[in-house]
């Protein structure tokens, strides 16, 4: 590839397994010799978003919030592709911030049957969230992406994107 903006074009004759395969090498890609945690979740949530699109997969939002320097216990808004967003949230608060405090991967197939979500886009039907924990195992923030449709991830999906986050902490300074 030649130019950066073609690591967001997705063959839609992929299977999702591939695409999301794909994601994970172009993000690797992307990040090689980047270390900024800004310009490298900014590429990412671009790649999970056009990647989600090219399988028709109603994503409406792929994005970051990242852990608020200037409050303990809380994630702030970071890059992100979609609507704009809910600017802070707490860890006891809402699927972002039960993945914050439990660092575990929530899989969410209808998010009005999750205690305390919050609907910063009430068309989302899905979501999925994951920790990005840093070389050093430290939450640094967590990966959101919703879905206009239930059951929109699985395990699959859950499982790429965990490598995706691994890769993301591995590779940006925080």
């Amino acid at each position: 590839m030649t130019h950066h903006a073609d690591y967001s074009n997705f063959a839609n004759t992929l299977s999702k397994k591939d695409t999301l395969e794909l994601v994970v090498e172009s993000y690797a890609a992307l990040a090689d010799g980047q270390t900024n945690w800004v310009a490298n979740l900014a590429n990412c949530a671009s790649l999970v978003h056009h990647a989600y699109h090219s399988l028709s997969v109603p994503v409406n939002w792929a994005g970051f919030y990242v852990l608020d320097p200037k409050k303990d216990n809380q994630l702030i808004l970071g890059p992100f592709m979609g609507k704009v967003a809910c600017q802070v949230i707490p860890f006891d608060k809402g699927v972002c911030g039960t993945a914050a405090v439990t660092t575990q991967t929530q899989l969410v197939s209808d998010v009005e049957k999750f205690p305390g979500h919050i609907a910063c886009d009430g068309e989302t039907q899905s979501e999925i969230v994951l920790p990005i924990l840093d070389k050093e195992g430290k939450l640094r923030g967590v990966l959101d992406v919703d879905c206009l449709a239930l059951n929109g991830f699985n395990e699959m999906d859950q499982k790429i994107l965990e490598s995706l986050c691994k890769l993301i902490g591995e590779t940006c300074e925080w």
